[in-house]
């Protein structure tokens, strides 16, 4: 007994009260800031370092495409002028996809549009959401961050968030990986039997923009030209803490229409 008690005094309290208030230690990789400063004469070196093409710079403006950002952190350490900084900001995930372009002289938090929620997901799924995951070709590192989405520490069920291992008893699917060919039909056929209404969501770099992998001939991503993404959650890999508060931004948003 006591044993156990000298555990929880050293380990403290594992259980997040309020998923919405943690803050992340300084060495989280989170949202960016681009300071308005003048890049050097002819540095060219966040964009050219970049391994995803993530960053673009246009007259002197830069901006970083958290979609199909891997966080790696290049451009911050490369960068002369210290332009480019992340922050702990976990909270990055959006329902737009163009919310994830961080621009030069912004210093924001990642937008999330609630008028651009579709009605059905807030009038089913505002008290509870079963979501089924696929992995589309995925490295495991997305994967092991979901799965801890439902441990000790985040405890994604207590807002009546939960994985379901049949699509059938789903109401929405939960994208990893940058789809290759082999995954492309099983995807669509796991999504076909989902019921009506149905959600998807973009979880990680790969599932969003392919990643590193994005020019790859071995993928094929036209199922995502099909459908409405409802959310897009960033990272490489995510943080649970950005796929719940994105989940629960989804959910519980109210469109004003």
């Amino acid at each position: 007994m006591f044993e156990t008690f000298n555990i929880l005094k050293r380990n403290g309290s594992q259980f997040i009260p309020d998923i919405s208030s943690p803050t992340l230690p300084p060495i989280f990789r989170g949202r960016p800031i681009i300071e308005a400063k003048p890049c050097e004469e002819n540095c060219r070196a966040c964009e050219e370092n970049c391994p995803t093409d993530a960053i673009t710079r246009e007259n002197q403006n830069v901006s970083l495409d958290l979609g199909k950002c891997v966080f790696c952190g290049d451009c911050q350490l490369l960068c002369p002028t210290d332009k480019i900084k992340f922050t702990n900001d976990y909270k990055i995930a959006t329902n737009k996809r163009e919310s994830l372009i961080v621009h030069e002289g912004e210093n924001h938090s990642i937008v999330f549009d609630p008028d651009d929620v579709r009605n059905e997901i807030h009038s089913f799924f505002g008290q509870s959401l079963k979501l089924r995951q696929v992995s589309a070709g995925g490295d495991n590192a997305d994967e092991n961050e979901l799965n801890a989405c439902i441990n000790v520490n985040f405890d994604m069920g207590r807002f009546g968030i939960d994985w379901v291992a049949s699509p059938r008893h789903a109401d929405g699917i939960v994208i990893t990986g940058p789809i290759t060919q082999n995954m492309a039909e099983p995807l669509q056929i796991c999504y076909d039997a989902v019921p009506n209404p149905k959600i998807i969501i973009l979880a990680g770099t790969h599932a969003i923009s392919g990643g590193i992998f994005a020019s790859s001939s071995a993928l094929n991503r036209s199922f995502l030209d099909k459908y409405k993404i409802d959310l897009y959650v960033p990272g490489f890999p995510l943080h649970p803490l950005t796929f719940i508060n994105g989940i629960l931004n989804l959910i519980k948003a109210k469109s004003k229409s």
